[in-house]
């Protein structure tokens, strides 16, 4: 399967943008007075340090993808003939 250029770049700014997000979301959650229980983290924080793993594993799984199909748009097209197609560009032997 081949991605469009088009394509590609929307998977690669949805990675930063997940990126973003859910670094900020963290640094907010962290300054939250609910994430805390004197030193020890609450169940608020650590469900939310999950999700945001999660995101970030898939955002950048997906940016990932997005890579390799601007990298696979811009590497020129294999094009594969049929075997009479084939044997006409082979030179013949004598």
């Amino acid at each position: 399967m081949r991605l469009s250029r088009r394509a590609s770049w929307l998977l690669i700014a949805f990675a930063v943008w997940s990126w973003i997000i859910w670094v900020t979301l963290i640094k907010n959650i962290n300054a939250d007075p609910r994430a805390w229980h004197g030193n020890d983290p609450t169940g608020f924080l650590m469900v939310h340090v999950v999700l945001a793993i999660i995101s970030l594993v898939m955002g950048t799984a997906i940016g990932w993808l997005g890579w390799k199909g601007l990298k696979s748009s811009k590497a020129p097209a294999a094009r594969i003939g049929t075997a009479e197609e084939n044997a006409e560009k082979q030179p013949q032997e004598a």
